[in-house]
């Protein structure tokens, strides 16, 4: 099958010619038939299969007739990057149309937001509390929107945003067409869903497993080793470009500057650093700039950065789910990838969690001369307990006992 057997407005070919596509992925083929007819969605597939397109495609051969200089339709999502990225994809595939398209979030001066609106904008891309704040103001109207589109409800879900989504289903239309994205569905989701679409099409594409075109390996290391791990595989692996997550802003703003003080191009991505900041992050990343993105989950979905060769997960996520969107993040459409993930012993349950649904043991890995048994630092303090004594008064613990050897690790050398 390829893009033509849809029937789309010829006016959207130089925008499918410009994104490259050919032959449209398992989700494109089941989504865009029926949004085209005019039919609601709840569709799940997992990261990287092109669902972006799934979605915008069938918006613009809508809006190619009928009235312009009004939004007509909205895509709503969680992230300021996830809204640039779907915009990005809006222009791609929109070249010659003079369809218009403008992004709504917090973090960024409102002004050229209200501009973009002003001038037209027929397809806004949104973060809810934003786009709220701009409804609220009269700047933002929504009599005319005809598409609706929810993606990664679960993520936004996650953050606290439902609310808000709800009172933007109640701010649009009754008649419309809704779309809505989800990796999972917990009970709030389910019933937003219920509430928003009606008699939708559902539209699943296996999002229980990981990609199959990710290798998976489980490196065993005590805590306190763990950067010096981290910092050693990057040093050995034969790498294009690594996204690292960790499970705390805090702790990402750390390790990257570790990276970088062992010599590497790293930048980092995380709620402390300004809209401005996180920007200039992912565009030096995804022009090579720097090799190494550290980041924590706000990075874990969406973000289609097609040059990824490994994610390392320097914390275990919490949830299954996390983690293949974590590593979702490479082995993007049909490209290989690796996942290397730093497990101590506390991971235990997560682990025996992702093997069930992977259905086969994780390898482990261990690193040849790497010593797993150097002690921990003492801690010390300024409470007159004496050196090496941390604050809950007992002595450091025995250093932890040498991982299990599961092979010689077969890492390329670092391409210089």
């Amino acid at each position: 099958m390829n893009f033509n057997q849809f029937n789309l407005d010829s006016r959207l070919k130089p925008g499918i010619q410009k994104a490259g596509y050919d032959t449209p992925t398992p989700i494109q083929q089941a989504a865009i038939p029926a949004a085209l007819r005019g039919r609601d969605i709840i569709g799940t597939a997992q990261t990287g299969t092109g669902k972006t397109a799934a979605f915008v495609l069938p918006i613009l051969n809508k809006l190619l007739d009928g009235q312009r200089n009004t939004p007509r339709a909205l895509i709503v999502t969680p992230t300021r990057e996830l809204a640039e990225q779907i915009n990005d994809v809006v222009k791609t595939l929109s070249a010659g149309t003079k369809l218009k398209s403008a992004t709504i979030y917090g973090g960024v001066g409102a002004n050229p937001q209200i501009q973009a609106l002003r001038n037209g904008a027929e397809i806004l891309v949104a973060c809810p509390g934003r786009l709220l704040d701009l409804i609220a103001q009269g700047h933002a109207k929504m009599a005319n929107i005809e598409i609706l589109v929810l993606d990664e409800a679960d993520r936004m879900f996650d953050m606290g945003f439902l609310p808000d989504v709800r009172r933007i289903v109640k701010a649009v239309p009754e008649k419309r067409q809704t779309m809505m994205f989800s990796a999972t569905f917990p009970p709030d989701v389910e019933l937003l869903a219920k509430q928003a679409l009606k008699e939708p099409q559902k539209i699943a594409m296996g999002i229980v497993k990981p990609a199959h075109t990710v290798a998976h390996a489980l490196y065993p290391v005590p805590q306190h080793l763990k950067t010096t791990l981290l910092l050693e595989l990057l040093k050995r692996t034969d790498t294009n470009s690594v996204i690292v997550f960790t499970r705390t802003k805090h702790r990402a703003h750390r390790v990257a500057q570790q990276i970088q003080r062992a010599g590497f191009k790293v930048t980092s991505l995380h709620g402390d650093r300004s809209q401005g900041q996180r920007q200039a992050a992912l565009k030096g990343f995804k022009s090579g700039h720097h090799d190494i993105l550290v980041a924590t989950d706000i990075a874990a979905r969406g973000l289609d950065i097609e040059t990824v060769s490994h994610v390392i997960n320097y914390d275990m996520p919490d949830t299954a789910d996390a983690y293949i969107h974590r590593i979702g993040r490479t082995g993007r459409a049909q490209r290989t990838g690796d996942a290397f993930t730093l497990v101590t012993d506390e991971d235990k349950d997560m682990i025996r969690t992702l093997e069930r649904i992977m259905g086969q043991p994780l390898k482990r890995e261990t690193l040849e001369d790497f010593d797993y048994t150097r002690p921990a630092p003492p801690r010390t303090d300024s409470g007159g307990r004496g050196r090496g004594v941390p604050r809950d008064g007992h002595r450091p613990p025995k250093p932890a006992p040498t991982p299990k050897s599961y092979g010689r690790n077969r890492l390329a050398p670092r391409k210089k």
